[in-house]
């Protein structure tokens, strides 16, 4: 591999049994992830999410291979779609937890998981319950969650999705501020989107998938200096190109 790749997939592909017979969700995609923030665009229902868990390892696939650039999976956070918190805990303990089942001490979480809640803007509000927090502020603790297990690698699922435009413009910010400092061990983003102007925003690169069975339309570096300004020319006509392979 090159010293750049962590992860290298070939040929993969993805089949479900039904009713109806075989469902092919995948199909021969070959790619792969560098140390970058990487953003996966494609229409609903094309299997972004399946094909986001084969590259966690907690979904099998149907055939090709997955090599690791340390001969391992690596470790690796996950942000969900829908905050994925436990209401009978507080929010210090629900970060804590994972945590606690990696082996570390009770005192010793307690500090790391304050130390992300911190990183993500929620200092004082440790002790709250997940009902008693907003959308977006509970969307945080989720966030806090996958970075205080301090992963090589970030998974997002549509994390910006189900929150209000201001609240998902205001995370967006904060996650790219988080990757661009470097204070974190992460050496890649992955995140899939539906939402051409987030990925153009975010991303280093694009892989734009096809409709079911998804294979790979076309890869984009986007090239765009930071912070991008959406009503640039040069955003603009990235984004017309971006959706004439979406379209």
């Amino acid at each position: 591999m090159m010293d750049d790749v962590l992860i290298s997939l070939r040929k993969i592909s993805k089949s479900y049994k039904s009713e109806n017979g075989i469902v092919k969700v995948i199909d021969d995609i070959t790619m792969d992830i560098k140390k970058e923030f990487l953003v996966i665009l494609g229409p609903s229902g094309c299997g972004k999410s399946t094909l986001l868990r084969i590259i966690a390892g907690v979904e099998s696939y149907s055939g090709g291979e997955i090599y690791y650039a340390s001969g391992r999976v690596p470790k690796i956070g996950f942000v969900f779609q829908f905050p994925s918190l436990l209401p009978w805990m507080t929010v210090i303990d629900n970060v804590s937890l994972p945590l606690k089942n990696m082996g570390l001490g009770k005192d010793e979480a307690k500090e790391t998981a304050k130390r992300y809640l911190s990183l993500v803007g929620l200092s004082g509000f440790e002790e709250l319950y997940p009902y008693e927090l907003s959308g977006g502020m509970r969307q945080r603790v989720n966030l806090a969650r996958a970075l205080a297990i301090q992963p090589e690698i970030l998974l997002m699922d549509e994390p910006f999705s189900n929150l209000d435009p201001l609240t998902a413009e205001s995370l967006r910010a904060e996650v790219l501020d988080i990757w661009l400092s470097g204070i974190t061990p992460l050496k890649a983003i992955v995140m899939i989107t539906h939402s051409v102007d987030e990925a153009i925003f975010l991303a280093d690169r694009i892989v734009i998938l096809t409709p079911r069975p998804s294979k790979i339309a076309k890869e984009l570096k986007v090239n765009l200096p930071r912070p991008r300004n959406r009503r640039s020319p040069e955003f603009e006509q990235l984004e017309d190109l971006v959706y004439s392979y979406v379209s």
